[in-house]
């Protein structure tokens, strides 16, 4: 038996690949559309868009600083002895 799939209301993993493609402004207007009406009535994609939103507003707005070499090198190297003494 064949599942007829709807033009209107999708699934979840689809509108999570929407709100993905949306994020980066690579989604059509029927696609905002569809994940719209997603949103009306599914809690779990309310809260990926939103978790989305989030991490994406972190990363666009913040500066990011990165560990200066020596002091990753150190610490990888705490690590391994760290490791290496483990039982």
């Amino acid at each position: 038996m064949e599942v007829k799939k709807s033009k209107i209301f999708i699934n979840c993993e689809e509108a999570s690949f929407i709100c993905d493609k949306s994020q980066y402004n690579e989604s059509t207007l029927w696609e905002r559309i569809r994940l719209n009406i997603r949103l009306l009535y599914c809690g779990v994609t309310q809260k990926y868009v939103k978790k989305n939103k989030s991490l994406t507003k972190l990363v666009t707005e913040k500066e990011v600083v990165c560990m200066p070499k020596k002091a990753k090198e150190a610490l990888k190297g705490k690590v391994q002895v760290h490791l290496q003494n483990q039982p």
